[in-house]
């Protein structure tokens, strides 16, 4: 079986399956969202929802009416094709510990999410996840998925780190690989026992051929479609990792 472990609510469902369907995926692993380039049909319309994805990546905008309009689109994918699409949702970082708990509660029982996540931060905002680390570790150890690509810096991803360690009980999966951080963040993935690796997005092959030779077991494939292709990640994979045969 191939999963893709992380890919977002495209519309209308059915082509989120034909596209897994063309690309030899058994099962996606999908994160709610609040935009939707697939709708857009001229370049101007692109733009304006890639600058609502910019505020989002900067934890800019983060609406409670959108959210839960998002995660029930997230729940009806899943309920839809319950045999193609796990989910991971996402909670309001703004909440206190009190309204935390509830959406994680609300998340996992109503929802029958399997993880938390995406979860994208601005600089210098990585303090804003530990109450979901903490109501993580109190649900059975949700497993975390938080975006390290830009605009994080390096000492967000140290400090996302220190924060890992701090609760090793709790499964994080740092995606899209460090972005241009993914050379110093490869060894800290190694050195971090509940910390894995996204390869979605990835900066570079090297970035790509290295996460495999040195993380195989702790290296999760995924596109992030629909910004990046199922397909196309499954060949630079196979590429790779035959790369590794071929070295052996």
């Amino acid at each position: 079986m191939i999963i893709d472990s992380h890919a977002h609510v495209v519309l209308p469902l059915e082509k989120q399956i034909e596209m897994m369907d063309s690309s030899g995926i058994d099962k996606t692993i999908l994160c709610s969202t609040l935009v939707h380039p697939e709708k857009s049909e001229t370049y101007e319309e692109f733009i304006q929802e890639m600058n609502v994805l910019n505020q989002v990546l900067n934890n800019e905008i983060n609406p409670r009416d959108a959210r839960l309009r998002a995660m029930e689109e997230l729940k009806d994918a899943v309920t839809t094709f319950p045999d193609r699409f796990i989910g991971f949702g996402s909670v309001p970082l703004s909440s206190s510990s009190e309204q935390l708990n509830h959406w994680v509660a609300k998340i996992v029982n109503d929802y029958k999410m399997k993880g938390l996540g995406e979860f994208t931060l601005g600089i210098g905002q990585i303090k804003l996840l530990e109450p979901v680390f903490q109501a993580a570790n109190d649900y059975s150890s949700l497993p975390i998925w938080v975006h390290t690509f830009h605009p994080l810096n390096s000492n967000d991803i140290q400090e996302l780190f220190i924060l890992t360690r701090k609760y090793p009980n709790v499964p994080v999966i740092y995606g899209h690989l460090g972005g241009i951080h993914w050379l110093q963040t490869i060894p800290l993935i190694k050195e971090t026992k509940n910390a894995y690796l996204d390869i979605s997005a990835f900066y570079t092959t090297y970035s790509l051929f290295l996460a495999i030779k040195e993380l195989p077991e702790k290296t999760v494939f995924s596109s992030d479609f629909p910004y990046g292709d199922p397909f196309l990640n499954k060949l630079a994979v196979e590429r790779h990792a035959g790369t590794l045969l071929l070295l052996v």
